[in-house]
């Protein structure tokens, strides 16, 4: 079994991960984080992951950077890929890595929707049903995707953030070409 290191050192991931997380609301209104996002001077798009029959919606920040740089994969909380995820993942690329954060409920919302599709509380619960192996192979089939990308230094990180923060734990243990794991 392979062993996988859990930094709690003063690495700039984890330094912008927890700035940003004790700085930020997390279920309230998040209209700051959308405003911040359409000021954002940086490059950010949805794009669509597809491994065997899943498709996951993915939010990609990419640096202003002329070389190549490290992916962090960001795990959003309980409550989905909200506006404070891609907000997030803005901040992440603007210290210089490229941040993919997936949303792990892609195609289990009403009408095959995401995170967007429920309504109040429905999300939380829709994550609780969540196949744990599911979430693995999506966190897999976006890093694989990440790390393919030609501004990718190929060195990956992850960081998750309350639910997200398990899951981290989790991915670390299945994925062997982690640099490290921040859990929050």
């Amino acid at each position: 079994m392979k062993r996988v290191a859990f930094l709690v050192l003063p690495i700039l991931p984890a330094v912008v991960l927890a700035v940003v997380f004790v700085a930020a609301p997390l279920a309230c209104g998040q209209d700051w984080a959308k405003a911040a996002l359409e000021k954002s001077p940086r490059h950010g798009e949805w794009i669509t992951v597809k491994h065997g029959d899943r498709a996951v919606e993915t939010f990609v920040v990419y640096p202003e950077s002329k070389s190549k740089t490290p992916v962090v994969l960001i795990i959003h909380e309980i409550f989905g890929m909200t506006d404070w995820v891609q907000d997030l993942a803005d901040q992440v690329a603007a210290a210089g890595y490229i941040a993919v954060a997936p949303d792990l409920l892609s195609g289990t919302g009403p009408n095959g929707g995401r995170s967007t599709a429920f309504a109040g509380d429905a999300v939380r619960e829709a994550i609780g049903k969540l196949n744990p192996d599911q979430i693995t192979a999506d966190l897999n089939a976006v890093a694989d995707y990440a790390l393919k990308l030609p501004a990718s230094s190929g060195k990956l990180f992850v960081g998750g953030f309350c639910w997200g923060g398990g899951q981290t734990f989790r991915f670390a243990t299945n994925r062997d070409d982690l640099a490290a794991a921040f859990v929050f």
